[in-house]
């Protein structure tokens, strides 16, 4: 795969450092590959957008899932997993990560990270959505990410890892076969280096997080535009399965106006025997599937529209006063602090709640040692699409996901220094161009971006909300090419500029592939197209970018992932 040559309008950078590996995000996935590539004796750099400790991995509150529990077996884990991927799972990278999974957990714990134990000295374990069995270690209650996120942190800190933060990774730097350079960065005013600047590497992990901003109301943290996937599709990379979007049954509503994040109430709370209900109390998950409440998120997401749009109603509740105070007090304590923060008590009141976007299940299109369609870069946790999660994530799921393919890319990453042929490749990046290679757009373009895909790419789709969304995408873009070609000015750049551009490029290339898919399945959801196509739709969409700037589409002939190159057809 070659380089499409697109790259963002910015200052060519001032100053460089090299590296064997530079990370790009510190999460879960990004700072448990540093970890391991530095053990390996790689030299290696994290570069993260705001501080180490502020991505996803943080907010995650129900925990991290792996056959740890009595009774529990890897194989079981692993039917849970292909049920909730709704046929599009790729068996083999989700044996990988059922089978490495509790390995991978324990060290995890050997790293320093707390999970909660039971009165027996052994793991607290709990269920979440679509899982059979109690396998979801936990932290803190509900504070299973920020343990995590603290216990890596730390870890990276103390075998003085080198960090550069307060950093927004532009694009890739690729030499002229197309192989990996390293990349380009805008260091925030912070640090030991400022404004842009490059790593050179020849390898590069992209651990960026997800695209959850370009939503209105998410559960993601600012900082998650689609920055890895953007950059990887500009550097000639394929995404994979970008329409399906998870949205997470139960987050609180704090009015049909909210906008950004929105607080996250855990699948964990219905795993300990909280009620769906409406405001005349009635559980309506009963008899929609045998797990109830804890349905895959996606049906349990459909519930509660329906439910919505029958009663026409702006929210549906989450009951748990029967937990009592001490429980929500010494269980779900972050939970309760945001509910009465927003003036709710779960102790005495049922909790309003609606979908919102949450978790990307598509992105990247990796191999099972992560590695892209583009010689050198890897990608891994939800930027990457593994063939994991299929249609759907399983709950607790993406934690692990992190964690096992993180090492994995690590392990691969060691293994190419036979003969010190890493340490021999000493990448030369292709000149930066001086002019604009790509148009930029203004900061107010993020929200018009949001309220696009909000209104036309939600959890209710059709051809007709899809189709105007995509014109108006395409407008946007337009208007900023077409003002670029006229008199070459664009938006001037910097971190909302940037950060604007990227959402409409994971926004066009998503309701791309969401026009396409003319079914229902998983946590794709169109209305008119109601049922499951296994026949016509039981197969990926594959997008790449053109050096026009156009999208190039295909669908692999099988559920086989990764997907079958064929030649894509203009869009």
């Amino acid at each position: 795969m070659t380089s499409t040559g697109i790259r963002l309008h910015a200052p060519a950078p001032g100053w460089s450092i090299s590296a064997d590996v530079v990370v790009v995000g510190s999460g879960v996935a990004g700072l448990t590959a540093a970890l391991r590539c530095e053990a390996a004796g790689l030299h290696t750099v994290v570069v993260t957008k705001a501080r180490l400790d502020d991505g996803s991995t943080r907010w995650a509150q129900g925990g991290i899932a792996a056959a740890l529990g009595e009774g529990d077996t890897p194989e079981q884990h692993l039917d849970d997993t292909l049920v909730a991927g709704a046929g599009l799972c790729d068996e083999e990278a989700v044996r990988i990560l059922v089978t490495e999974g509790p390995d991978a957990v324990r060290r995890l714990i050997e790293t320093g990270a707390q999970f909660d134990e039971s009165s027996e000295g052994g793991l607290e374990l709990t269920r979440e959505g679509g899982h059979h069995r109690r396998r979801i270690a936990h932290a803190g209650g509900d504070a299973t990410g920020a343990e995590i996120s603290r216990a890596l942190v730390e870890a990276v800190r103390a075998r003085g890892v080198r960090t550069i933060e307060n950093a927004l990774v532009l694009d890739l730097l690729t030499d002229a076969d197309g192989g990996t350079a390293g990349v380009t960065l805008h260091v925030m005013g912070e640090g030991q280096h400022d404004g842009v600047g490059a790593v050179h590497a020849p390898a590069v992990v992209l651990a960026t997080g997800g695209m959850g901003q370009v939503y209105s109301a998410t559960t993601n943290p600012s900082v998650s535009t689609g920055d890895g996937v953007a950059l990887a599709l500009r550097a000639g990379a394929e995404v994979s399965d970008l329409e399906f979007v998870q949205f997470h049954p139960t987050v609180l509503f704090l009015g049909p106006d909210a906008e950004g994040q929105q607080p996250l109430v855990s699948e964990a709370v219905r795993g300990e025997g909280a009620h769906l209900v409406d405001a005349d109390g009635v559980r309506f998950m009963l008899g929609q599937h045998e797990l109830a409440e804890l349905a895959p998120r996606d049906i349990v997401a459909k519930g509660i529209m329906r439910r919505m749009q029958q009663q026409d109603a702006e929210h549906m509740y989450l009951d748990a006063r029967h937990f009592g105070a001490e429980m929500w007090e010494h269980r779900f304590p972050t939970i309760l602090a945001a509910c009465r923060a927003h003036g709710i008590d779960p102790v005495t009141d049922p909790i309003p709640v609606a979908p919102a976007a949450h978790y990307a299940s598509g992105g990247v299109r990796t191999d099972s040692h992560g590695r892209t369609t583009v010689a050198g870069l890897y990608a891994c946790g939800e930027v990457a699409c593994t063939g994991v999660h299929g249609a759907n994530r399983l709950a607790s799921n993406s934690l692990l996901e992190g964690l096992v393919y993180a090492e994995r890319i690590a392990a691969d990453i060691a293994a190419s220094r036979t003969g010190n042929a890493l340490h021999a490749r000493v990448p030369r990046p292709l000149p930066y161009p001086e002019t604009p290679e790509h148009p930029l757009l203004t900061p107010e373009a993020r929200f018009t971006i949001q309220r696009i895909m909000t209104q036309g790419a939600g959890v209710l789709r059709s051809a007709e909300s899809l189709g105007k969304a995509a014109d108006q995408l395409q407008q946007l873009h337009t208007d900023a090419r077409d003002a670029l070609a006229e008199n070459g000015k664009t938006a001037e750049p910097g971190v909302d500029t940037w950060e604007a551009t990227n959402l409409l490029c994971v926004a066009r290339v998503l309701v791309a592939a969401a026009r396409l898919r003319e079914e229902t399945r998983g946590c794709h959801w169109r209305m008119d197209h109601a049922e499951r196509d296994d026949a016509a739709w039981r197969r990926h969409i594959v997008v790449r970018l053109n050096p026009d700037r156009t999208l190039a589409v295909h669908t692999t002939d099988t559920a086989d992932f990764p997907p079958t190159r064929q030649q894509p057809q203009e869009q």
